[in-house]
């Protein structure tokens, strides 16, 4: 038993009910390649259900081509049109996805003859900068085939690329994503690309969706040394997430000589590959009281499960944790029946899969985005601009160079060549979020204008090349200091008389606009000061009734209930003298609250500074805070499981407003439970500023920094080197969410593990999971949104920045844990699904939970 540890796990996953049909395509993309957009799309396909549209707006290039109209009766719609691609060597569809989501990614290649050729294309396909799978149609009777992967990406953005490696032309016909739970098929750090998906019956039916909410595709598979066994009754498959279709669990294959192992062999196609097996198991058959079903899983001779008892009309999935080689590529499974076992040994399903390393980092996701603005904002349409900007190598950019040291580290963009591209209007603002740029060619275009500032706060700049464009106006002051301290200018027009003014056309002299722009301001600063008041002491004094009810205290003071025009409710924070931080925490709270304003910020009404009186009046918010209602001193009901997700994503909307709506951006650096407050209707604002940053977007997003914030909620990176990033925001909310769902305390030194993030990967390496979660919902939650929330929270807690997603993707997964959960409700709302997280699995307990 220990030794099968080693190879398999048990995976007994919660699920929810059945998802409706149409509710389960919301999370599918289905691509009609080659569909026409002058056609019908989107369409529902008949024999599927699927709603399909066309590939057009997915992809830059490409030509659309039809199946031979003689073969279009043999295949569904989606499969008689495609796209083929005989310009250029990479061409590559774009898809928008879910970071860190596992995704099933099915390509279908139909070649039908379309160009009357009758010559089956071979080609590669790609994901992302990797290699994916060699498509050679010629292998195929019939000139089709499909290929599947299971890849969970690495950024919100996933290309799909057809490769050409000879003379051949490649060919797309349908191009299908669906989301998977991430408690099934645990990729790691791998993908995997199916080998076999098959159900054991005699049937000829290929099943998929909708008897598949997921869609994969079950082919039916049998041998002549089998027999079937099955039931008419209905198979529970509600507990087990990997959804495998009831009617295929209601068929099973036993061996037809009773006393002989049920065998499978496989031959592979490349003797190398390493396999994950998923076998899937229901007992068909009432066992009267002297029958028992009782088997071994053997594998290439090993044996890696020693007793298997297949639950009757209830379903039982095992995988093998440790990939296998099989020897010369010939595997053998059998199931070979225990000695104390009545009855012969059953399967109902299986699925192998290849594991697939995908080593090459993706480009740098901000100059990913960078470049791509910059493509859509001058409207460059080279054929070479797809898929990733600088990697593999062979497949770069045209006009790019890009700093690639070795595979694991995702590579920067420093050159940007764009000399004789036809540019006009304005030089391309998000040419600046290029941090890595060291050359800079628009030589030979028609751009006009003046030369931005931005240019000068690029350090890493080495060279900037504008002549032959239309620009006006003098150089920057700014970038002739650079130019002064090596930097290589190069513009027309350049000053002969050595007074260093360099002039791009009669157009130096400074127009008059410049007052108006005063004056706009003037009155923009008018109508905040009016917008916030000023109070006087007295007022002070007067709205609070001489300081009659304080409602909490903090490290800068005490916080008073009072009344403004004797009808509006407001808090009103007032400095303590004996706190040393208070005036300059003071003065960042207020100019901070003075140029923001969102519905998730607590709002400043005004401020007093008066000599040694300093004062905040916010908006009131009689829910007080999310500590006292998590801890039970409010002594209301307690918060449900929705209102807690729905508090978290208000949170988490806030913090994204301050990282990305702010100009300069804002790093909070004390978010904690008691800084979420919650007003009369219980939506969650963000409070207490004192210790907030700013910094101005270009600087990578980081600033050096005295270290300021609470421990335990504290970035460890951050702690570490004092480097100041919206990150550790992220890092902070993270913990937030775990006490949401747990109801822990942060640090707490009577536990097995102090820390609120050791104690959850602790709890989980025990295997006890009903300890995580707070015990005073009472299981009142679905255990798939818990689930989501908690890998939430332990990602946004990652000891490693780059591991942690951003405030806007906690914003999209907090909103689908939401939707998540108000679905499974309406759709079964007797459903009993949190009883079986303790049945749940493989969580990394190092650092955070992986894929179940």
């Amino acid at each position: 038993m220990e030794s099968s540890h080693r190879f398999l796990l048990m995976a007994l996953i919660v699920a929810s009910s059945f998802v409706h049909h149409v509710q389960a395509q919301t999370e599918f993309i289905s691509l009609d390649c080659g569909l026409s957009p002058s056609e019908q799309s989107p369409y529902i396909e008949v024999e599927t259900g699927l709603n399909f549209s066309s590939d057009s707006s997915f992809i830059q290039s490409g030509k659309i081509g039809r199946i031979d109209a003689s073969l279009e009766w043999k295949y569904p719609k989606s499969q008689t049109t495609l796209r083929y691609f005989p310009d250029g060597l990479r061409n590559c569809y774009n898809l928008s996805v879910h970071k860190g989501r596992n995704y099933l990614i099915r390509a279908t290649s139909n070649y039908g003859n379309y160009d009357g050729q009758n010559v089956s294309p071979r080609f590669d396909l790609y994901i992302g900068p990797n290699f994916w799978v060699t498509i050679d149609l010629e292998k195929h009777v019939n000139g089709d085939t499909w290929e599947e992967i299971i890849h969970i990406p690495k950024s919100n953005s996933l290309d799909v690329c057809l490769i050409k490696t000879g003379t051949s032309t490649p060919i797309m016909s349908a191009l299908e994503l669906r989301a998977l739970p991430n408690d099934t098929y645990n990729t790691g750090s791998s993908s995997l690309k199916s080998i076999l998906r098959s159900y054991l019956s005699e049937s000829t039916k290929v099943t998929r969706f909708p008897d598949d909410i997921h869609d994969r595709i079950w082919v039916p598979h049998f041998e002549s040394e089998w027999k079937q066994i099955s039931t008419a009754l209905n198979v529970d498959n509600s507990l087990n997430s990997y959804f495998v279709p009831k009617e295929l669990l209601m068929t099973a294959a036993i061996p037809a000589n009773a006393s002989a192992p049920l065998s499978f062999s496989k031959d592979l196609e490349f003797p190398n590959d390493k396999l994950i097996i998923y076998f899937h198991f229901t007992e068909v058959q009432a066992l009267q009281a002297n029958q028992t079903r009782e088997f071994s899983i053997v594998w290439n001779g090993e044996e890696i499960y020693p007793t298997m008892r297949p639950q009757y009309l209830g379903v039982t999935t095992v995988y093998t944790r440790v990939p296998s080689l099989c020897e010369v590529g010939k595997c053998l499974l059998q199931l070979k029946r225990n000695h104390n076992s009545t009855l012969p040994p059953l399967l109902n399903a299986i699925e192998v899969l290849t594991v697939m390393k995908l080593p090459q980092s993706e480009t740098n996701a901000d100059d990913v985005i960078a470049i791509k603005n910059i493509k859509n904002a001058n409207r460059l349409s080279r054929i070479s601009w797809q898929g990733d900007p600088c990697v593999p190598r062979q497949f770069l950019w045209e006009g790019l160079s890009c700093h690639d040291t070795n595979v694991t580290t995702p590579p920067r963009i420093i050159s940007l060549n764009l000399s004789s591209s036809g540019l006009t209007g304005n030089i391309a603002t998000g040419i600046q979020n290029l941090t890595h740029l060291q050359k800079l060619d628009l030589s030979n275009n028609n751009l006009t204008g003046l030369v931005p500032e931005f240019l000068a706060d690029m350090k890493s700049l080495l060279l900037i090349d504008l002549r032959k464009n239309k620009l006006n106006g003098s150089i920057p002051k700014t970038l002739r200091d650079r130019e002064k301290k090596g930097l290589q200018l190069f513009v027309d027009g350049d000053d002969k008389k050595g007074d260093g003014n360099k002039c791009l056309s009669n157009s130096c002299v400074p127009k008059k606009k410049f007052p108006v722009m005063m004056v706009a301001l003037a009155i923009s600063a008018v109508l905040i000061e009016t917008k916030r008041r000023r109070f006087t002491y007295s007022e002070v004094v007067e709205m609070t009734k001489n300081f009659q009810i304080a409602l909490g205290e903090g490290g800068f003071g005490v916080v008073y209930h009072g009344y403004l025009n004797d009808s509006d409710q407001v808090a009103v924070k007032v400095l303590s003298q004996s706190s040393s931080q208070g005036y300059k925490h003071f003065k960042a709270e207020v100019e901070l609250l003075l140029r923001v304003h969102h519905i998730n910020l607590v709002s400043l009404i005004g401020y007093c500074d008066e000599r040694d009186h300093l004062a905040l009046i916010y908006e009131y918010m009689p829910n007080g805070d999310l500590r006292d209602h998590l801890s039970g001193k409010k002594g209301d009901s307690v918060l449900k499981w929705t209102s807690r997700l729905q508090i978290g994503v208000d949170a988490a909307l806030g913090l994204e407003y301050l990282h990305y709506g702010c100009r300069p951006s804002m790093v909070h650096r004390d978010v904690k439970c008691t800084n979420i407050l919650l007003d009369d209707h219980f939506r969650a604002k963000i409070a207490d500023f004192g210790l907030s940053k700013s910094f101005q977007v270009g600087d990578e997003s980081e600033v050096s920094t005295v270290l300021a914030g609470t421990p335990g909620y504290l970035d460890p990176e951050y702690y570490r080197t004092c480097r100041l990033a919206e990150m550790s925001d992220v890092y902070s909310f993270g913990i937030v969410l775990l006490e949401m769902i747990t109801n822990q305390h942060v640090i707490d030194q009577a536990r097995e593990k102090p820390h609120i993030t050791e104690w959850v990967a602790f709890v989980l390496s025990e295997g006890d999971i009903t300890r995580i979660v707070d015990p005073n919902l009472h299981g009142e939650y679905n255990s798939r949104s818990v689930w989501r929330a908690l890998e939430l929270g332990m990602s946004c807690a990652n000891p490693s920045s780059e591991k942690r997603p951003n405030m806007s993707q906690v914003v999209i997964d907090l909103k689908e844990c939401i939707t998540s959960e108000n679905s499974m409700k309406s759709k079964n709302k007797d459903s009993d699904s949190h009883g079986s997280l303790e049945l749940s699995s493989s969580f990394d307990t190092d650092v955070a939970p992986s894929a179940r």
